[in-house]
């Protein structure tokens, strides 16, 4: 890295960042960060090798800055750094609902934005990470932008106004998996497994399934009819779950975590 990048605020999703960057090649030396614990800073020196910094210290040095802080403290922390960022600093978000006009009205005219929302799986270097130029964004934001979070999964760029849905589908997106993992778990000891075995039968099954919707090009209904027998035991599953309404579950539970994320957006926390 010849540009200097701090994360503001950095918990997990920070974290899995910086130590994702760092396995991508970036110096340590290069990366600065900030938390609100002088311990948690001091804790982050010692696992990863970055500088802990306060905010308005990144905000003079950084050439980029990312803010991880959660969506009802964005406020107060552009308040502090709005006096100290300058114009040609790019600005990535990664709050859950705000919008880049949010962050364009409060720091200096012409301050390019990037709204980005990832997952948990930057954990794993399996994020998911969805990215929109605010106003004053170029492709050369966009791209700093997605070098960035590719070291820790896939990017995609989408209009903003698809962000409040995305944040629905992916960034909410592995908590209905772990969901759905601990309901099987369940269901297994009902059938009569050890919880250890089921856990492993359940997890193995999810990452077969998954890679095979990665990499086979097939539809979704396609994979789940290559599975379903006529008369067999899947078919009958698959009937139950349409009989207790889980599709449309499913779709109400997405519309109300694209709702939150628009009220997130509003300002009603």
């Amino acid at each position: 890295m010849s540009q200097k990048v701090a994360v503001l605020g950095t918990g997990k999703i920070g974290e899995a960042l910086l130590s994702g960057v760092i396995r991508a090649g970036w110096a340590p030396s290069d990366l600065l960060v900030t938390a609100r614990r002088p311990e948690r800073a001091e804790e982050l020196r010692a696992r990863h090798g970055v500088t802990p910094v306060t905010n308005v210290e990144a905000a003079k040095s950084a050439d980029t800055l990312i803010l991880t802080v959660k969506p009802q403290d964005m406020g107060t922390l552009l308040d502090e750094l709005a006096p100290h960022v300058p114009a040609d600093r790019l600005v990535i978000s990664g709050a859950a609902g705000i919008p880049t006009s949010f962050f364009e009205e409060r720091l200096a005219a012409g301050t390019p934005v990037v709204r980005v929302m990832t997952n948990t799986p930057a954990l794993v270097d399996e994020a998911m990470s969805v990215i929109s130029p605010g106003t004053y964004a170029t492709a050369d934001h966009l791209a700093h932008a997605e070098e960035i979070f590719g070291a820790v999964g896939k990017t995609l760029r989408v209009p903003e106004s698809q962000q409040d849905a995305c944040t629905a589908l992916s960034g909410s997106g592995p908590a209905y998996f772990f969901y759905l993992v601990e309901a099987m778990t369940d269901a297994g000891i009902l059938l009569g497994l050890p919880r250890d075995k089921a856990h492993e039968l359940i997890v193995q099954s999810a990452i077969g399934a998954a890679v095979m919707l990665r990499d086979s090009g097939e539809h979704p209904v396609k994979l789940r009819e290559n599975v379903t027998s006529p008369a067999g035991t899947t078919i009958n599953a698959i009937r139950e779950l349409e009989n207790h309404g889980v599709r449309a579950a499913l779709i109400a539970a997405l519309e109300a975590a694209r709702d939150r994320s628009r009220e997130l957006a509003s300002g009603n926390n």
